[in-house]
């Protein structure tokens, strides 16, 4: 795979402090520290001999620590939480930063990830942002297949899908996570991905699904868990108009969800469109926050039904539509959200060629938006 320059600064960030990198598999944590932590002492515990060694010996990582070890990385940490203590007691003795990554918050919870109580910052791994690739991005076909690293760049990005999903979401996570029912959690995942982008109604999903409305509560945790998906709260400082309550769901990848959907082929000025374009900035959004610890990132509905899809860092609404034409209409919950007086910019992401302002809203074409985000222009 090309070695896209990635957003996330591991080097700076391992200057600082020690650290947690988390994220789904596949989106590019262990390429990145190949490519850019070379000189640091590496452990990965996919490999069997690693493990082994560590599992039967936790004590082998300060035995092994040599005069000049000022940063060590561990791969998959939740494959061995029995490592934190050991980790905490060279952190406070020997000042040494540890990067910990994982693709699941769930065994490392379980095991106490509070041992290491501030000594450790996170942060998330997310897939390809626009900005990394550059001339190589492609709207539709990140729309259509995601932006997983190995499959946005794959010869067969739909093969690469059903073994992500089959052999990584269906079964892996549902092992992990000591699922009773593998069939049942794989027609959650199915509902789940038809969800994405909405309101979480567990029992309509519960019947969807034919599934209790407790396991359903316990696979949405476990989404959240293994960092596949995550909720967007609702924006409540409105005072006018009183806001709902209910979150929205957001999967961690739009291909992914997508292919659970069992929807392809995507094409400009279709709802699909829409809705995978939204999903998109989303995912952008998220990225931002992540990556700079910006925030908060929440939407904003009102009970009588205005709506704005993203609320940043309690100073920007932003509404998105995936128009090459914006008509009047689509201002109405920008407009209602304006009328509070509480956010210092209104904008509308689209696909216009051109930025222009309207009745106090800024339009923008997408790329104009992201460019001007990753700049901090919205915070």
């Amino acid at each position: 795979m090309q070695a896209y320059s990635r957003t996330l600064d591991l080097a700076d960030l391992m200057q600082k402090k020690s650290y947690f990198l988390l994220g789904p598999r596949q989106t590019g944590k262990t390429f990145l520290i190949r490519h850019t932590l070379t000189p640091y002492k590496y452990y990965n515990l996919l490999a069997a001999d690693v493990f082994l060694k560590l599992s039967q010996a936790p004590q082998r990582l300060r035995e092994e620590l040599a005069d000049d070890d000022r940063v060590i990385i561990i791969d998959e940490i939740q494959k061995l939480p029995e490592l934190l203590d050991e980790i905490q007691l060279l952190i406070e003795e020997k000042g040494i930063h540890f990067l910990l990554t994982g693709s699941s918050a769930r065994k490392l919870r379980q095991h106490g990830i509070n041992l290491l109580g501030g000594r450790a910052r996170m942060k998330h791994m997310h897939p390809f942002l626009y900005r990394e690739l550059g001339e190589d991005f492609d709207l539709l076909r990140a729309l259509n297949v995601g932006l997983i690293p190995s499959i946005y760049l794959s010869d067969d990005p739909h093969e690469d899908l059903i073994a992500y999903v089959g052999n990584y979401l269906k079964e892996e996570i549902a092992a992990e996570a000591i699922v009773r029912s593998v069939p049942a959690f794989s027609r959650f995942l199915t509902v789940a991905g038809l969800s994405n982008g909405q309101l979480i109604n567990y029992s309509n999903i519960a019947n969807d699904a034919q599934i209790p409305r407790t396991t359903i509560h316990e696979y949405f945790q476990i989404l959240r868990d293994t960092l596949i998906a995550n909720d967007l709260p609702v924006w409540g400082k409105t005072v006018k108009r009183k806001p709902v309550s209910t979150a929205k769901f957001y999967m961690f990848d739009i291909g992914v969800a997508r292919f659970l959907q069992g929807r392809h082929g995507l094409q400009k000025g279709s709802p699909e469109f829409g809705e995978a374009f939204e999903a998109f900035i989303h995912h952008e959004l998220r990225s931002y926050c992540d990556y700079k610890s910006q925030g908060p990132l929440c939407f904003w509905r009102s009970s009588t039904g205005d709506e704005v899809d993203f609320i940043l860092a309690d100073k920007t609404a932003i509404e998105v539509k995936g128009k090459q034409q914006v008509p009047d209409r689509d201002f109405k919950g920008l407009h209602a959200l304006k009328d509070e007086g509480l956010l210092e910019n209104y904008i509308i992401v689209c696909d216009e060629d051109m930025p222009r302002q309207k009745t106090g809203c800024q339009i923008l074409p997408w790329r104009d938006f992201l460019d001007r985000l990753w700049n901090d222009d919205f915070v």
